[in-house]
């Protein structure tokens, strides 16, 4: 399809990527009803409609940009609050809340994989890729992606699906604790907390501008993020080259040559290790969160609803079905054990969205006690997501023979 914009202008390509991003997030601190939507599904929705109406092209090397050197560069931004201590010691309930929702995309994987293992394609990376980015977000699709090679065609359809299905999941959690049913049933004590305060709806118009408010940052602070996040990028890239060519083939060598399992591995242990270091590292969490706006603009770019429609509609009804059983999980063992409903909204988030899809969710309904614990439990689904996505992935595949 001819667009306005080629796909060799790269210039124009990645001024588009960028404006776009911010207005996005300029969006969500401005008005209301896009702190509900949050900006990275406004940067996602925003660049369907674009590529679909064509103004820009839906494959380009500006993207391709993005995925092989923003995407790693923004992991360690985010991780550098991955200190394991101060995540089990502050994330209180919603630690536990998410990990049911994590066996809910557990679980919901194995039974939709046994479903359509036989109908769909590449189905060995789309486990990977599905597994990874329902239970630590976008940018875990995006490492399992790359680990287990998976075709940019099948990429861009699953990414379409993803797209969809996870937009229409978050409009379903965002009403959720309004109907009546969830309200008689589960406890929301954040919400009984929320209307006792009397908050008005206009106290709580700018309440993702608070969240995201003006810090104090140094020019030494963002020179040494981004220098810590290449240095950790090209020591995790080089060392797994290296130990992809030295290990015998096996288990331990197909987890020490991924690079993004090491980026992962190599930024919590510093974190954890040597937390005053990174924890002084300011900026890290606003660059790195808008590195990951910039990537939902791309992985809105290629969603093409003819493609998906027309190539792999099992897609949708697989990625349903996942996203359907991380629900029904997460509310049948939140109602058992006495969860907050907002608490198993939150951790459903996160493991669909990430940490900073979560914690807008928190910031735009209010429940300003979740805000850290969604961030940190989202961070968590980085840490965890890439490697349950890896060994779920060879277990299903040594069951099915994929």
């Amino acid at each position: 399809m001819k667009t306005l914009v080629s796909a060799n202008d790269t210039l124009t390509l990645w001024t588009f990527l960028v404006v776009w991003a911010a207005v996005s997030i300029w969006l969500e601190q401005k008005y209301k009803w896009a702190a509900t939507l949050t900006g990275c599904m406004i940067a996602l929705l925003g660049a369907m409609f674009l590529a679909n109406v064509g103004i820009v092209p839906l494959d380009a090397p500006a993207y391709d940009m993005v995925w092989v050197y923003v995407i790693p560069l923004a992991v360690p931004l985010l991780l550098f609050d991955a200190n394991i201590c101060r995540i089990w010691k502050e994330s209180g309930r919603t630690l536990i809340s998410f990990h049911f929702a994590a066996v809910g995309t557990i679980i919901g994987t194995t039974i939709a994989t046994f479903l359509f293992y036989k109908n769909i394609p590449e189905m060995r990376g789309l486990i990977a890729m599905f597994c990874g980015t329902y239970i630590g977000g976008s940018v875990n699709l995006a490492a399992m992606k790359d680990v287990f090679s998976v075709s940019s065609e099948m990429t861009s359809a699953a990414i379409v699906a993803d797209n969809f299905v996870m937009a229409a999941y978050f409009f379903v959690l965002m009403i959720i604790p309004a109907l009546a049913f969830f309200r008689k049933n589960y406890k929301m004590s954040y919400e009984d907390k929320l209307s006792a305060s009397g908050a008005s709806t206009e106290e709580s118009k700018n309440r993702a501008a608070l969240y995201w408010g003006r810090k104090e940052i140094s020019l030494k602070d963002i020179a040494g993020s981004l220098a810590m996040t290449f240095l950790i990028v090209l020591v995790s890239t080089k060392v797994a080259d290296v130990l992809g060519n030295v290990l015998a083939e096996g288990f331990v060598r197909s987890i020490l040559s991924q690079k993004y399992l090491l980026i992962t591995a190599i930024t919590v242990f510093g974190a954890t290790c040597f937390p005053k270091f990174f924890g002084n590292l300011k900026g890290a969490k606003e660059i790195g969160t808008f590195f990951i706006h910039i990537f939902f603009v791309v992985i809105g770019v290629p969603a093409s609803l003819f493609l998906i429609l027309s190539e792999s509609p099992m897609l949708f009804v697989y990625t349903s079905i996942i996203l359907l059983i991380n629900l029904l999980v997460t509310l049948g063992l939140g109602k058992l054990f006495g969860f907050d409903l907002e608490e198993l909204m939150v951790s459903c988030n996160a493991t669909a969205g990430g940490p900073t899809t979560a914690a807008a969710m928190a910031i735009a309904k209010g429940w300003h006690d979740l805000v850290i614990p969604a961030m940190l439990v989202g961070v968590w689904g980085y840490v965890i997501g890439n490697y349950i996505a890896f060994m779920l992935t060879n277990y299903l595949s040594s069951v099915l023979s994929l």
